[in-house]
């Protein structure tokens, strides 16, 4: 009947039509970046309140919610005592008080590097996820970075 309808309003059938590369890239919105044993996994923020970098970091730190944990989500972020997190357009410093506990290209600094990428793109529209550098700057040490999100991620 449908078919009916749309030939009779002219559309005509057409075949396969090849529309280029699939689309790719971070995914748009605020999502929080947990660990898993296949790697990292993105997770919608829709109930919990990430008004600042600085809220998103305690976010990440508490970790996934009870049905999050049932499918195999954790969070290797533990908040330090003494941070900040600061954001200009496509780059994010988090300034830490003391050593950085964690290697540049490890699950945890890969949570940290994306889930501080999704927030800055949704609180600076102009600013692409893909396209975010964060920089870790310990108390004592060199700094990390800038690192982006695509490191992180499988595929």
């Amino acid at each position: 009947m449908l078919g009916a309808a749309l030939v009779a309003c002219g559309v005509q059938p057409t075949g396969v039509i090849d529309a280029g590369e699939p689309a790719s890239g971070l995914t748009r919105g605020m999502r929080l970046y947990y660990a898993s044993d296949t790697g990292l996994r993105a997770v919608p923020v829709l109930d919990r309140e990430s008004g600042s970098l600085d809220a998103v970091m305690k976010l990440l730190a508490q970790g996934p919610t009870a049905a999050e944990r049932r499918e195999g989500l954790t969070t290797l972020l533990h908040a330090p005592s003494g941070y900040a997190v600061t954001g200009d357009g496509p780059r994010v410093t988090v300034e830490l008080e003391g050593p950085y506990w964690a290697e540049a290209r490890d699950q945890v600094t890969g949570q940290l590097v994306c889930t501080l990428a999704s927030f800055q793109s949704v609180s600076e529209a102009e600013v692409r996820a893909d396209d975010v550098e964060v920089t870790i700057s310990p108390g004592e040490g060199p700094d990390l970075g800038p690192l982006r999100c695509a490191e992180y991620l499988d595929g």
